[in-house]
């Protein structure tokens, strides 16, 4: 149960893909214009992390090495288009209002990372918590800027008016800058105050890309598995080499 627990605290707390390992920032900066976004957006990842990190980790030991990264994007992929029926069917205002970034969740880095690093290597429930976890963390790191933004952009959260009267609301930050402006500024509190983060180099990430997916070249991370099999390659080759050349030797003596 502890580990459970743990794999929920270092989602939501320790590790928040959001505000300390700052993945996922493609969503987060274009949902985020309210609450509702966040949370309908930050849930629905979660659905797809959890079921995505279940079925890998049921499956790891029978998807081959070399093509786990495609077998990975197709689950994740029909996790996403399940969901993505069920908000047309359910909720079509919510589908509405994410629009494109819902089809984009098979693509985020958070979910890849967690199925890669995580339930790629550990048994079935502890990926699924880990899934809840990491799920909750982003659906909390998106509601708090979509209510921040919300509120000064619109006077409003979750659609009730929390502001004075006569309060006037600052309209760019329900806009595409405002964005950029609010994530900035909890960054910028972040490092303030000395909290982890990645932006002050004090947040290790558990992606094997360290957090900085760029550096994977638009491929995959490179992961331990792949320096091992590089290694044993190089010494399999080595070695090949160093009995044609005593075969060569016995061979002119």
């Amino acid at each position: 149960m502890n580990k459970l627990l743990e794999r929920i605290s270092n989602g939501v707390v320790k590790d928040n893909p959001t505000f300390i390992q700052m993945l996922g920032m493609c969503p987060t900066l274009a949902v985020t214009t309210s609450a509702t976004n966040g949370i309908g957006m930050g849930l629905t990842t979660t659905a797809v992390l959890v079921a995505s990190n279940f079925l890998i980790s049921a499956l790891r030991k029978l998807i081959p090495n070399k093509v786990r990264i495609p077998s990975y994007i197709v689950i994740i992929a029909t996790f996403v288009t399940i969901v993505e029926f069920l908000l047309k069917a359910y909720l079509p205002s919510l589908n509405a209002s994410l629009g494109i970034y819902i089809p984009l969740i098979v693509v985020n880095c958070i979910i890849l990372g967690r199925a890669e690093s995580y339930a790629a290597k550990n048994p079935v429930v502890l990926s699924a918590f880990d899934g809840i976890g990491m799920g909750l963390g982003f659906t909390v790191g998106l509601t708090a800027i979509g209510a921040f933004r919300e509120i000064l952009g619109a006077g409003t959260i979750f659609n009730f008016k929390v502001t004075p009267a006569n309060y006037e609301p600052t309209l760019i930050f329900i806009l595409a800058p405002g964005a950029f402006f609010v994530v900035a500024i909890l960054t910028a509190l972040q490092n303030k105050l000395q909290l982890k983060s990645a932006t002050n180099g004090s947040a290790k990430s558990t992606l094997s890309c360290g957090g900085n997916c760029g550096s994977c070249g638009g491929d995959t991370c490179t992961t331990n598995r792949e320096k091992i099999e590089a290694s044993k390659e190089i010494a399999a080759s080595k070695a090949t080499v160093a009995k044609k050349t005593e075969a060569q030797d016995q061979k002119n003596s």
